[in-house]
């Protein structure tokens, strides 16, 4: 029978073996779970974070629903706690720091790429509504990104005349509208249509375009401009 000390020498050579496939190819030769598994070996180098990164697959549907997951509900799986929850939330934070630098690096409209890469890192997983505005200057670079409102699993409240007199007060040229999906499906609702068609021409009144309204869904992404909805 394996003693303990056999148990962590095995321990200790499996994550010596997934550190020298990370070293050796990059991120591409570990699986989703290894990724997970070795973030948190190095927050808790004791336990075994082979069967709590499978379980936090489970739980969350993969690594970017780990990833996106709230504290809270990262808290409540068996075998996580503050160290290992912080772990992976600021992972996240970095990785949407990279993404975020890289939207800021050029015109947003000449970049639209990585807008897209970072908005589905940041919304496709949410559990709830998050309705989001994209503020652009003359020259279409991001000059604020910020959240309007969250909601429910379904609907985030969205209030026209905030939306411009933000745009106004930041001196935007021209907005990009973005909200997810919970359900996975990015398909714009009627709603969806009918308050960026408010937005836009309260907007136009004002001079602030509207450039695009973004629908965020872990089954992709749609624009409404892209569809003639706009």
């Amino acid at each position: 029978m394996a003693g303990a000390d056999d148990i962590v020498d095995e321990r200790k050579g499996h994550r010596a073996r997934l550190r020298k496939r990370l070293f050796e190819g990059g991120g591409e030769a570990l699986l989703d779970h290894e990724l997970i598994e070795y973030l948190l070996a190095v927050a808790i180098p004791r336990a075994d974070t082979k069967a709590l990164a499978k379980a936090l697959m489970r739980e969350f549907g993969g690594i970017g629903g780990v990833l996106t997951a709230d504290p809270a509900a990262l808290a409540r799986v068996d075998g996580m706690g503050e160290i290992s929850t912080a772990a992976v939330k600021i992972a996240h934070a970095a990785a949407l720091r990279l993404l975020q630098a890289r939207v800021g690096e050029r015109p947003v409209l000449a970049n639209w790429q990585a807008l897209l890469d970072y908005l589905r890192a940041d919304m496709a997983h949410h559990v709830i509504e998050r309705f989001r505005v994209l503020h652009l200057n003359t020259r279409n670079m991001l000059i604020r990104d910020e959240v309007m409102s969250e909601g429910s699993i379904d609907q985030a409240a969205v209030y026209v005349r905030e939306v411009i007199r933000r745009a106004i007060d930041l001196g935007s040229a021209s907005i990009i509208l973005v909200h997810n999906h919970p359900s996975g499906d990015p398909s714009p609702s009627r709603a969806d249509i009918e308050i960026t068609r408010t937005i836009a021409e309260a907007g136009k009144r004002l001079g602030v375009a509207v450039h695009d309204h973004i629908v965020i869904g872990t089954a992709g992404h749609v624009s409404l401009r892209a569809q003639g909805l706009i």
